[in-house]
């Protein structure tokens, strides 16, 4: 079947990496001039993996079966964190009845990775539809499966003529194709637009703006976020997550697009601007009350709705200033370090500046030129001298950096930190809100309470054994990082 989206991947994207270092001032100076160059690790603890974002991406589209053609453990894996999402997902709306996610793998083995496996996929693929009788089935490559040859796209053509009446969408997402997890959303995307949007050209619909938002939303930032268009006169489709059939097929009807923060979906929005002549955006994630105001006022932009949004503005602020005030008393001049994807984490680091305080390291996934303007932003808070350590998922570089600045709060994931005795607060919060005004109160509120009350940090460090021995925390925490202009050919 002829596609209308091609395959790509992000690591070529001007400007992208995924290893670097150094102070936002040269990182900022580097982008400037063009000589943003990827560094390369001499060791690393592993990266994200590219079909974790497709399968979380799609995991939640009601009336699908999701096929992983891999070996137990990729299924295992990925599918008990985007299970226990949708379950908390399913809880907030009232739908605790509703059927089980149904992600199903081909559990390949010793036989079919000798002999192939595409006869096993087929076979799966007829007990998913006998038992489920989905309208859609998604087939995900794996590691595995590519290497052995398997495929997918072939096993799906013939299954479309044993199952006309199902749509099938076999997705390359196999997690050696790119460095940049992120190439999994757009993998993703594609595959609804490819297999089940095709040449679908609805008419538009008056008012309507696509909203492609990530996995990791909780449905009180949804609600919150269709409220604050409502108020400027937009009705939102929220893809890909929950999405039904009907909502999928509703995206070129949309007047315009928008994404959650500023990577995500960027790619299919700029296709469905060139294929249906749909306008969109590209703006910051909603976390803080100075980037909501962004976000707003960019949508706003876009549609012609400045007005209103400025009204909206207006009013949400007056609700939250004075509380942000008082938080700000206990937060002012304190030292923070920040791990987090470079959306959320840019935006939190913003949110740090309104409560005063001083960001000194922040630890992002990724760097590139569309992220380059939103790090420069940061400097009018911050100054430009805290440190920016691109690195996915490399956490020994991250403790060995937070236990060097000893900061005063750490965001993100608190794991090994926690250990260290350093307050902790994390803001990927997949069960609560945290963006738009109100946000602003929860997560400044969240802080308090760990400033207040830290003592089971300060007991985990005095029982637990540091995560690394002491010898790595007196080394550089880019010791494993050979530097571009540091590299002599």
């Amino acid at each position: 079947m002829e596609r209308a989206i091609k395959d790509k991947i992000r690591d070529t994207r001007a400007g992208f990496t995924d290893a670097q270092a150094g102070s936002a001032a040269a990182l900022r100076d580097k982008v400037k001039k063009n000589c943003l160059k990827n560094a390369h690790r001499t060791f690393e603890q592993g990266i994200q993996c590219v079909q974790v974002n497709s399968m979380n991406a799609l995991v939640s589209i009601q009336d699908s079966v999701m096929i992983i053609h891999a070996p137990y453990g990729c299924s295992a894996c990925a599918s008990l964190g985007a299970i226990e999402r949708l379950n908390i997902y399913k809880h907030h709306r009232g739908e605790e009845e509703s059927g089980e996610s149904r992600i199903i793998s081909t559990a390949l083995g010793e036989k079919e990775i000798i002999l192939g496996g595409e006869k096993r996929l087929e076979e799966t693929v007829r007990a998913a539809i006998d038992r489920h009788h989905p309208k859609i089935v998604f087939i995900l490559a794996s590691c595995s499966s590519a290497i052995i040859g398997d495929d997918i796209d072939a096993a799906a053509e013939r299954m479309r003529e044993e199952y006309p009446d199902t749509i099938f969408a076999p997705i390359h997402c196999e997690g050696f194709k790119s460095r940049n997890h992120a190439t999994g959303y757009d993998l993703a995307l594609g595959a609804l637009q490819n297999y089940v949007i095709r040449d679908a050209a609805p008419p538009k619909e008056k008012g309507l703006i696509n909203l492609f938002a990530t996995h990791s939303l909780s449905y009180a930032d949804q609600l919150e976020m269709k409220r604050m268009l409502r108020a400027i006169g937009l009705e939102a489709n929220i893809m890909p997550y929950h999405a039904t059939y009907e909502d999928i097929m509703r995206i070129p009807a949309a007047e315009y697009n928008i994404s959650v923060c500023q990577i995500f979906g960027d790619e299919y929005m700029a296709f469905l601007h060139e294929k249906y002549g749909t306008p969109y955006t590209v703006t910051c994630m909603p976390i803080g009350s100075d980037s909501t105001d962004r976000w707003l006022r960019s949508i706003a932009k876009l549609c012609g709705r400045e007005e209103e949004a400025e009204t909206f503005i207006a009013r949400e602020r007056a609700e939250v200033t004075a509380e942000i005030e008082e938080i700000r008393k206990k937060t002012e001049g304190l030292r923070v370090c920040i791990t987090a994807g470079t959306g959320r984490g840019l935006a939190a680091a913003t949110l740090m500046g309104e409560y005063g305080m001083q960001l000194l390291c922040i630890h992002t996934p990724y760097y590139e030129r569309a992220y380059a303007e939103d790090f420069e932003r940061l400097e009018q808070y911050h100054g430009d001298e805290f440190l920016i350590n691109v690195a996915d998922m490399q956490p020994y570089e991250q403790i060995n950096l937070v236990r060097k600045y000893k900061p005063d709060l750490f965001i993100g994931m608190a794991n090994w930190v926690s250990r260290l005795g350093i307050p902790t607060v994390h803001i990927l919060d997949a069960k609560r809100p945290t963006f738009g005004y109100h946000g602003v109160l929860y997560l400044g509120r969240k802080i308090e309470d760990v400033l207040d009350n830290n003592n089971f940090n300060k007991k985990l460090s005095r029982f637990t054994d540091p995560p690394f021995r002491e010898s790595w925390y007196r080394e550089d925490a880019f010791k494993y990082i050979e530097f571009p202009e540091d590299i002599v050919s």
